[in-house]
């Protein structure tokens, strides 16, 4: 059995017709009658009944045909798996990236991208940073950015820095310092910080950052420190009167949509973070996370500092 007798039958189904089908192939009548004759003697059974008119399909026929369709389709995404192979950026990119920065950058990145790479569709894939570091593990996406808090250890990733920011303090309108343009670190252990649930690296950036915030006084913690499932939950407690906080600079363009919240500068430099990409060495396709890269350069993101390029070329 060979694919092009399958393309033949798939054709006389079509068609209806042998000679019809012949010259949508490019090949005489004779050459497609015996090879559908073959098939037929090969499989031992009846495809196609010849009567005076339209070729007709028998039932065993039909169920053939619809298997062919399938082999041939599947043949098709072989052809084309390995033509996305010779242009990495051909076909979909699967991108994971952490709560804390999809909102904020996504819209952006993918317009860029749209030019920059217009067959490569992006993919996402909202996790945490342990939920991503193992589907990059198990093959289930293809790269990641997320926010890096010490160097990574498993030998299999390779990391490339994007940019850093740093972190706003958030607080109330009503507030004593929603008056001021900024604030010490070590005026926020006097206050109540709320943050991110477990799970978030954001909440454990900030815990590393300002540490006097939550554990100064442990016995405390449970009434000076509330959670909050997403950066918009905390924010609209923060409107509420319930306590501080504090976001990365590139959420504050979308956080002035909070009524009654004022954003403040800390003084310290120390408070920020560093977001990058991290993909399998093995990948194959380093010139899509070039793209991304690219394209994430050339956008117009408020709040963060992009890292030189000569830091993480390869």
């Amino acid at each position: 059995m060979k694919l092009m007798e399958l393309k033949y039958v798939l054709a006389v189904y079509k068609a209806k017709h042998y000679a019809r089908a012949a010259e949508s192939m490019n090949v005489s009548q004779p050459t497609l009658s015996v090879a559908i004759k073959k098939l037929e003697n090969e499989l031992n059974v009846v495809i196609f009944e010849r009567g005076s008119g339209e070729v007709t399909t028998t039932p065993i026929g039909q169920r053939i045909v619809d298997q062919a369709q399938r082999v041939i389709e599947a043949t098709e995404d072989i052809y084309d798996t390995a033509r996305r192979g010779q242009d990495p950026l051909t076909g979909p990119l699967r991108l994971g990236i952490i709560y804390t920065v999809a909102p904020y950058i996504i819209p952006k990145l993918v317009g860029n991208l749209r030019t920059i790479a217009p067959q490569m569709p992006l993919i996402l894939h909202e996790h945490f940073t342990t939920d991503l570091f193992d589907k990059l593990k198990t093959n289930e996406i293809d790269c990641a950015i997320m926010a890096i808090t010490q160097p990574i250890e498993e030998s299999q990733f390779e990391y490339l820095p994007l940019y850093k920011e740093d972190f706003v303090l958030a607080v109330n309108t009503n507030h004593p310092w929603a008056s001021k343009e900024s604030i010490s670190i070590q005026d926020v252990q006097r206050e109540t910080m709320l943050l991110l649930g477990a799970g978030h690296c954001l909440r454990d950036q900030i815990i590393k950052s300002l540490p006097e915030a939550n554990y100064s006084n442990p016995k405390e913690r449970a009434l000076r420190s509330f959670e909050g499932s997403s950066l918009h939950t905390i924010l609209h407690m923060v409107s509420a009167g319930l306590g501080i906080t504090l976001i990365p600079n590139s959420a504050v363009q979308e956080g002035r949509h909070v009524v009654n919240i004022k954003f403040v500068k800390l003084q310290e430099t120390t408070t920020n973070r560093e977001v990058g990409i991290v993909f399998r060495k093995t990948f194959p396709r380093t010139k899509s996370i070039d793209a991304v890269v690219e394209a994430l350069r050339t956008s117009s993101i408020k709040g963060i500092e992009f890292i030189e390029k000569s830091k993480y070329e390869r």
